[in-house]
């Protein structure tokens, strides 16, 4: 599947104006903003918040990465293009630990 095909499965964002990324301490350390341009990852990190219990780890975070299926490559090669993509790979490869928290309109 391509990833407008998961996009399509995944639920409504309506309801959001962004996504923050928390670390262990509460912090943010990453936003996905509503905002044209963002609004595939940012449907993308909510269905992995309402899947996985808005946690964000090495599991739910190779979830994703399937998720943003073409992409991937072009992430790989292109390291800074695709910043919701590279926080994705960095949980899997240190095996971090966040926290997702959808931020209501």
């Amino acid at each position: 599947m391509q990833f407008k095909d998961y996009l399509a499965t995944f639920p409504a964002i309506d309801h959001l104006s962004g996504l923050n990324v928390k670390d262990e301490q509460g912090e943010v350390i990453h936003t996905i903003l509503a905002v044209e341009g963002k609004l595939g990852s940012l449907k993308l990190y909510h269905a992995l918040s309402t899947q996985f219990q808005q946690q964000l780890n090495a599991e739910s975070a190779t979830q994703g990465l399937t998720w943003f299926a073409e992409h991937l490559d072009d992430a790989k090669q292109n390291v800074g293009k695709h910043p919701n993509i590279d926080l994705l790979l960095k949980v899997v490869a240190e095996n971090r630990h966040y926290h997702l928290e959808p931020l209501l309109k």
